[in-house]
């Protein structure tokens, strides 16, 4: 379930709307209809002279909430303990966020459901799985079997959204292997030892004698590491028991 205020130490994305002398109030864009306040204290380490050197009205920024009172609705915010990379993280996730929101308008209209319906059935137990929404979307487009444990009429049109509009952020990396052997039928082993290291995510591509490209695409550069070792690994063993010299060479 959506929380009605943040939680003490979370980070939000908020709106200014009046800055003062003494501070500003910001409104909280993932908690409709409330708002926050930033004293000058809490704006940038240091002393502060002019407020508006680092607040303007209309500007979106992301602040880290220091006190939160339900009773009164209060929630105390500061600009100064948001670095630079948190800013930027917490940015990219709240835009996803609100794509996430339109792509379950597009699954709701589907369904012949409200969204109220469909955050009900389903997309408050995938926040609760994923931790948002959006990699809810992310992994139903990249999974060819999405969530086996779960049935429901909202799954194949949710993976079918998911498929037709998100784009996977993807790594590539590769390097060049040369491959040859003095073998009467050196061609068919080169090849019966490439084959080897095929794999979903890897290409090999000849590159001209003895040359051949392997490269990786995956969704971070640890997976694709990873993959890439595996694959090189595998194929130098089985040159190796083919009697193909085969050497690789990092990009």
């Amino acid at each position: 379930m959506k929380k009605d205020l943040p939680d003490v130490g979370e980070l939000v994305v908020v709106t200014i709307k009046e800055v003062k002398n003494f501070g500003a109030t910001a409104k909280l864009e993932e908690y409709p209809g409330k708002e926050g306040f930033i004293h000058i204290a809490e704006v940038a380490t240091g002393w502060v002279k002019y407020i508006r050197d680092y607040l303007r009205e209309n500007q979106k920024t992301v602040c880290k909430v220091l006190s939160v009172d339900p009773n009164r609705g209060n929630v105390e915010l500061s600009l100064k303990r948001v670095n630079e990379h948190q800013k930027r993280e917490k940015i990219s996730e709240w835009k996803n966020e609100q794509k996430a929101q339109k792509l379950l308008e597009l699954v709701a209209h589907q369904l012949k459901k409200s969204v109220d319906e469909c955050e009900a059935e389903f997309a408050d137990s995938l926040r609760e799985r994923y931790g948002n929404l959006y990699s809810a979307f992310e992994d139903a487009s990249a999974s060819e079997d999405w969530l086996p444990d779960v049935k429901g009429k909202w799954k194949s049109i949710f993976v079918k959204i998911a498929k037709e509009n998100v784009v996977l952020p993807y790594v590539k990396i590769g390097g060049t292997l040369e491959a040859y052997s003095l073998a009467p039928n050196g061609i068919e082993l080169i090849r019966e030892t490439l084959d080897t290291g095929q794999e979903a995510s890897v290409n090999i591509q000849y590159a001209g004698a003895p040359r051949y490209r392997i490269s990786v695409t995956d969704k971070d550069y640890k997976s694709a590491e990873d993959t890439l070792k595996r694959v090189v690994q595998r194929i130098t063993d089985n040159a190796k028991k083919n009697g193909v010299y085969a050497e690789f060479n990092r990009k």
